[in-house]
């Protein structure tokens, strides 16, 4: 579970792998590398002749990639890696890169992609084109992986034409997949999705509950249904009410929590209470955007791994910081004694909420205190991830 979304990136500072098997390819792949800080050429051991020939030495091993090292355009494009079977080489790099750009025919690049997608939510942009470089056609993750956006900039880059399929796109109305990736907001239903869409397309309007108002002002007026008794079809809080298994469920980062815990506390026991305490309040836990403890924990092992579990940031306040929030509810005299503050897991949730309310006070067990609170005005803290 993740809720902390990846900022959109642009083409030039996306991880890009580009795979080419012909001479034409190779050039053309050539040309894009000099536009991509993070661009890695996959190029058919075919072509290892002809890449010597421009003075490209092999390479065997990878580097960039998502998670690579940054290395300047010239050095990625003049170390291309060579390989032997093309559908081999694209499963074992599919889910290293932001967007892959298939230099080949689209009914290639269909038989390899078939058994490596898995989510328009957590698939790799894939943009193919021609031989020639006449068309850029955006193929898969058009939405949320930006591949709409890349094929139109490569197109620009190549003087090539965008051929561009979604639906929405082409009609020049919202995407609501589009539009929550743009706002940070997590996706928690996103079957959902292609219900939403196909009644903008239909110019059926949509029943919104947007209590935040985040949602609203991007979609166009008429779009949005205004009869307060019907069932939503689009929801956008962070707090859980009962709706329908085709209602769209999206969930903005405005919360933080507040959290101590007795040292060495088992991630398990932090964990389990954390969700427990948030579903027994009615708060989404894909709605948190950041923790918030004391300094004095900054080395504790459960908070530290909760973080990473959850992919989200903790913040560490010390003393005077904690000490200078008056808006505590449960003031505990056991934690004045020891850290010489009334609180640690509200003083420090409403902190990380830049001043918010507390919208759960303090709850504890024998181990773990946390508390919540909301941003003041509902913006967000964070922009959630869409990894489930």
């Amino acid at each position: 579970m993740g809720t902390a979304m990846a900022q959109n990136k642009s083409f030039a500072e996306a991880a890009v792998a580009i795979w080419a098997i012909t001479p034409n390819g190779l050039a053309l792949g050539q040309k894009l590398c000099a536009h991509v800080k993070q661009a890695r050429m996959f190029v058919s051991t075919s072509l290892e002749n002809k890449s010597n020939e421009n003075k490209i030495p092999s390479e065997t091993g990878d580097s960039g990639g998502r998670d690579g090292n940054q290395v300047t355009p010239t050095e990625v494009c003049d170390i291309p890696v060579f390989f032997h079977r093309l559908s081999e080489a694209v499963s074992e790099q599919f889910h290293a890169y932001d967007c892959h750009v298939f230099i080949f025919s689209t009914g290639i690049a269909v038989r390899i992609l078939a058994p490596l997608v898995v989510s328009k939510l957590t698939d790799p942009a894939v943009v193919v084109l021609d031989d020639k470089g006449l068309h850029a056609i955006s193929l898969i993750s058009g939405h949320i992986g930006q591949a709409n956006t890349y094929t139109r900039h490569i197109a620009r880059l190549l003087s090539a034409d965008p051929v561009i399929t979604t639906a929405t796109d082409v009609n020049y109305l919202p995407a609501i997949d589009v539009l929550a990736k743009k706002l940070g907001l997590f996706i928690e239903t996103p079957k959902a999705i292609k219900i939403i869409n196909m009644a903008f397309l239909q110019n059926r309007a949509i029943c919104l509950h947007d209590p935040l108002h985040l949602l609203e002002p991007w979609i166009p007026a008429h779009l949005i249904a205004h009869a307060s008794l019907q069932e939503p079809t689009v929801v956008c809080d962070w707090q859980k009410q009962k709706v329908s298994r085709e209602t769209l469920v999206l969930r903005p980062g405005v919360l933080a929590v507040g959290i101590g815990c007795n040292r060495n506390t088992p991630f398990d026991v932090i964990y389990d209470f954390f969700t427990t305490t948030l579903n027994t309040a009615g708060i989404s836990v894909h709605a948190v955007a950041v923790l918030a403890t004391t300094d004095v924990k900054q080395d504790e092992p459960g908070i530290l791994e909760l973080a990473v579990h959850l992919k989200i940031p903790v913040q560490f306040y010390d003393t005077p910081a904690l000490a200078s929030v008056k808006t505590i509810q449960t003031p505990s005299a056991m934690v004045e004694k020891h850290l010489g503050v009334k609180s640690v897991c509200e003083a420090a949730a409403i902190l990380a909420s830049s001043n918010g309310t507390l919208v759960l006070p303090k709850k504890k067990n024998q181990d773990v205190t946390l508390a919540v609170a909301l941003h003041p005005t509902g913006s967000l803290l964070s922009a959630p991830d869409q990894v489930m």
